[in-house]
């Protein structure tokens, strides 16, 4: 299996950095777009636990639009062949100390590179 091929790492990076751009800019069109629109789609948060891009899409509508400001620290991104990657960044939001983690699994389908999997976590304070 090739790991990182160059034009697979740029073509999930360009992802990444849209996904990372409309989250902090509250972009729910943008947002819904990037997950695969399948029941088989979760996303574990901090506080919830998301089955099926339906119930991704609306706790994304409901959720306030304030606060999402964060500086990213550490970002690793893994190819695996042309069509799966990972993508796994830890952050800080603006005004708190707090570390975030978010993890994310990517997958090329028909309509482009989608995540299929994310987690979000938060460690506890220093």
């Amino acid at each position: 299996m090739d790991i990182n091929l160059p034009e697979v790492l740029d073509e999930v990076r360009a992802q990444f950095a849209r996904y990372e751009k409309a989250l902090t800019g509250n972009d729910v069109a943008v947002l819904d777009e990037l997950f695969w629109d399948s029941p088989h789609t979760l996303r574990y948060g901090v506080g919830e636990n998301l089955y099926g891009a339906a119930a991704i899409a609306a706790f994304r509508a409901a959720r306030p639009a304030v606060g999402l400001d964060r500086e990213v620290l550490r970002t690793a991104i893994t190819t695996f062949g042309r069509d799966f990657a990972t993508t796994n960044i830890e952050f800080r939001r603006v005004g708190s100390a707090r570390i975030g983690r978010q993890s994310q699994t990517w997958l090329r389908t028909p309509q482009g590179w989608r995540v299929v999997a994310a987690h979000v976590s938060l460690l506890e304070a220093a």
